[in-house]
């Protein structure tokens, strides 16, 4: 059996900018965080002595013969392009529910195809298995998402990530101070709307938008640089972080009606109300998980006035993927 852990994310700035759309014309930026909360995938070879060949559990569990007989979009494509020849059952278990805006479809890919890689007795780099998880989404599944969830899956970390015109990429790590980087941390407040969306279809409405929201787009792009020119200047207060969470939303929110709801947009309303500098829906929109930006003295006011909301406490994650149990059986090649 082989086991991968790959870590779900925060985007905090630039959102918008890693559609290929996008950055093939005017390049892209983003800043953000993978954390503690995982998706994770185990893979066997399945014996030959069941009425079916593949099982794959997930939300739903598919007893099948043949790979395209698959329902999982994703499942599907890595099990038809890995060129899986035996039988196999992928098994997956997420500490945080899907579709909710934390990139858990590109840690169920990088993952999977972390795990696959590892049964076929590979080790593969994090950067070849961001890019081929991006292909694969964008190219053989036709998914409408951007480049930057595989990255943090794959990568994990604090990071910038560019996004350059000929499809390549850079990661930069934040080397901060450690107060400062706990500071941050511990700023953040992330509740579980209870709303969950298709992220390809407030996506592509937003793909859509992005020619006509030129201007809100590279104004969202630039809050890379103003964030990290306070993370990096110890004499700024972090609340200032939080000012630029709320001036990005305020623009996201105008890229299409699918982002927000009235709902959301009272659970946002209502976390300012009693402290929270700023925040924002995490992912695409419609739904999902919201952070918000908090200083330590008002975040139990938050806390108190969202408790209806489901809390979810997190550390930032720094390994990336990883294949936590290699233990490769004797079914199959």
């Amino acid at each position: 059996m082989i086991i991968s852990r790959t870590p779900f994310r925060i985007s905090l700035f630039g959102g918008g900018s890693d559609y290929p759309t996008w950055y093939r014309e005017h390049g892209g930026s983003v800043l953000g965080m993978a954390i503690d909360k995982y998706c994770h995938i185990s893979v066997r070879r399945l014996p030959p002595f069941f009425e079916h060949k593949h099982r794959i559990v997930y939300s739903r569990i598919e007893l099948v013969n043949e790979i395209e007989q698959i329902q999982h979009p994703s499942a599907r494509a890595l099990l038809r392009e890995m060129k899986i020849d035996g039988g196999i059952e992928v098994h997956h278990d997420g500490d945080l529910p899907a579709r909710s805006g934390l990139g858990s479809s590109s840690s169920f890919t990088v993952g999977l195809l972390n795990a696959l890689y590892a049964l076929k007795g590979r080790h593969v780099s994090k950067s070849e298995l961001a890019r081929e998880a991006i292909r694969i989404e964008q190219h053989v599944i036709r998914e409408n998402v951007g480049s930057q969830d595989q990255i943090w899956a794959a990568y994990g970390g604090l990071n910038r990530i560019d996004f350059n015109q000929d499809d390549s990429f850079n990661v930069t790590p934040l080397v901060l101070p450690m107060q400062r980087r706990l500071e941050l941390q511990s700023s953040i407040l992330m509740v579980f709307t209870g709303l969950s969306r298709i992220a390809s279809e407030v996506a592509g409405a937003k793909i859509a938008n992005l020619d006509k929201k030129k201007r809100h787009v590279k104004t969202m792009t630039a809050m890379v640089d103003e964030a990290l020119a306070v993370l990096n200047a110890p004499n700024r207060p972090l609340t200032e972080i939080g000012e630029l969470l709320h001036e990005g939303w305020m623009l996201k929110r105008e890229l299409t009606d699918k982002v927000s709801n009235p709902m959301i947009d009272e659970i946002y309303e209502a976390g300012r109300s009693v402290g929270a500098v700023g925040g924002k829906l995490l992912g695409a929109g419609g739904g999902g998980f919201m952070v918000f930006f908090v200083s330590p003295e008002k975040r139990q006011a938050v806390r108190e006035k969202l408790s209806k909301l489901i809390h979810v406490s997190f550390k930032i994650d720094s390994s990336g993927s990883q294949i936590m149990l290699y233990e490769p059986d004797g079914f199959g090649a």
